[in-house]
């Protein structure tokens, strides 16, 4: 492993820290004891949450009290910002640690077809709709220093099967593909390609949550990466 990348692994881990819920060095896990270099990482993304939907942010009509017990015990942005406005941009930066013009995303994946519009005031600029398998992404750092890597949820970076998650360093992909939404809906059966449905009725939220747990629970003494992407509360808005 070169120098860059070690100290683009060390930078990326220090921002991360923030927002990210760490087992940590003074932790273990199924009785084995973390490396204080390579700390567990459990990643948590939610999709179209305004920053003030939280009531640890101010919300006082959302109930949110399981995040705001988080929030007490780990640390708040107060004046952060997103890399970009939009999903599939704002994912791009944070695999890859890039601005997304960088990397050559910065709409939603596949975007507004511009013939849908006639006459529009504004033309996009044109952009890839897969995330590169040249970009170094943070889960292929973390696996190449002894991780095991876990994704579910929603992934929107790549329209075509070899730009998914398990081609971008993720040992584990479970609903991860190229759609923003939920093709099937929030509810059994999913219709999703990474997913295989549950019971009818089962609700997406919470089966992505239980894959979450069941990885957990397989983890033993390798320090361990879970990137739990939720589709929720993007469109089609069905409460669980």
């Amino acid at each position: 492993m070169n120098k860059q990348i070690d100290k683009y692994l060390s930078s990326f881990i220090s921002i991360l820290l923030g927002f990210i819920l760490l087992t940590g060095s003074n932790s273990s896990h199924k009785g084995n004891s973390v490396p204080a270099d390579r700390p567990n990482i459990l990643f948590i993304l939610v999709d179209d949450l305004g920053w003030k939907d939280l009531g640890s942010y101010g919300s006082d009509f959302y109930d949110t009290p399981n995040l705001d017990d988080l929030a007490k015990k780990g640390i708040r942005f107060t004046d952060a910002y997103s890399a970009h406005p939009v999903c599939s941009p704002t994912r791009a930066a944070i695999m890859t640690g890039k601005d997304p013009i960088r990397v050559g995303i910065t709409d939603w994946i596949p975007g507004r077809p511009i013939d849908r519009v006639e006459n529009p005031k504004l033309i996009p600029p044109e952009d890839i709709h897969n995330l590169p398998l040249e970009e170094v992404t943070l889960a292929e750092v973390l696996k190449d220093h002894g991780y095991k890597t876990f994704f579910a949820g929603k992934w929107h970076l790549g329209e075509t099967e070899e730009y998914w998650p398990e081609h971008q360093g993720f040992d584990i992909n479970k609903g991860g593909h190229d759609r923003g939404s939920p093709p099937g809906g929030y509810y059994s059966p999913y219709e999703n390609p990474r997913l295989n449905d549950g019971p009818e009725g089962e609700y997406l939220t919470d089966r992505l949550a239980d894959e979450s747990i069941q990885f957990l629970e397989s983890v033993e003494e390798d320090p361990f990466f879970l990137f739990l992407s939720f589709y929720t509360v993007h469109t089609p808005i069905q409460g669980g």
